[in-house]
This record gives C-alpha cells, structure tokens and sequence, in this order.
C-alpha cells in the first residue's frame, strides 16, 4: 500500500514542477477584493473547484460557484474562472463562451494548452495533469481517469488562495472567522 502511494506522490511531484509560475503570478494578478469572481468546473474537477470557491470565501472574496441557485448573474467586469482538465468539457465551455460575450474576464485552468477553452481565455493556468481522455504516450499516470490533473488542480488552487492571503495581508485568525 505504501509503495502504491509513494507513487501517487511522485506523480503529483511531477506535474507540479511543470506548473508555470509566470501563469500563476499572472492568474493572481486578476483577483480584486472590489471585483466578483464566478468559478465553474463539472465533475471531480468541479468539486475542486468548489473547495476553491470556499477558500476564496474564507480569505474575503466575493465568489460564487456556477450553477448554485443563489449565484446571480454574471456582468462585465467579472472575473470568471473555468476549470475543465480536457478544456473541451461542454458546459464549462458554453458557460465561458457566454462570460466572455458579457465582457467577463475569463481564466482556463486545464491541462490542456492548447484546448478550446484555453484558446478563448484571457488567461490560463496549465496544469498539466494526465486527463481521462489522454492514452498511449500521453498517459503519464497509473491512476485511473483524471485522478492526477484533480489532485493537482486541488493543491495549485490551495497555493493561489495562500498567495493571495499573503498579498492581501488575511490573517488565518481572520480566514477562520469567515468559516462555517
């Protein structure tokens, strides 16, 4: 068992030494106490994104998750974060059609570059995780489906959410207050 996890461990390594710090800087440098942000993911990559729309809450953000029945409306100026580990997931990407008609800024978090929704956005942060529709050379991983792009989608959000609390100065006395 412990060989088995060893080698989860080593394969998250991997993909997070290959994650741009430029893109992250550049992601980080999106994010405004003043501006919404509006956060989209389907499936496991969506439940990651939802822990992600939860950090940011804690830390002061005003985030709303796509979907949810109190999300209001998305307006321009809004920043709108897309996470789709194919960058072809239909309603993430019908979604981040219609926030980038609205004037939203739109960021792709994927693993793919050179995906549909890495092309429409103004911004992507690469994750380059092994995703369920990779095979033969392109399936760097032992782990079934998107397990490696979701456990390392998980753990690059949760280092943009400390970066942020570090540049905004949010204390974690003041991030466990905002917690349920």
């Amino acid at each position: 068992m412990i060989e088995t996890l060893e080698v989860i461990l080593k394969e998250i390594e991997g993909v997070l030494s290959q994650v741009d710090e430029e893109e992250l800087s550049k992601v980080m440098r999106s994010f405004s106490k003043e501006r919404r942000v509006f956060v989209d993911g389907e499936g496991r990559s969506g439940f990651s994104a939802r822990g992600f729309t939860m950090r940011l809450m804690h830390i002061g953000y005003t985030v709303y998750f796509v979907g949810e029945t109190i999300t209001p409306a998305l307006r321009e100026g809004d920043l709108f974060i897309a996470v789709s580990g194919s960058g072809k997931s239909a309603n993430v990407c019908n979604d981040a059609t219609k926030a980038k008609k609205i004037g939203a800024e739109l960021i792709a978090v994927t693993s793919k570059a050179d995906s549909p929704l890495a092309q429409e956005a103004d911004k992507v942060l690469v994750i380059p995780g092994t995703v369920k529709g990779d095979s033969g050379a392109g399936r760097a991983s032992v782990q079934l489906l998107s397990s490696l792009f979701d456990q390392s989608l998980h753990i690059v959000l949760d280092a943009l959410c400390l970066l942020l609390s570090q540049r905004d100065q949010t204390a974690n006395e003041t991030a466990t207050g905002a917690h349920w």
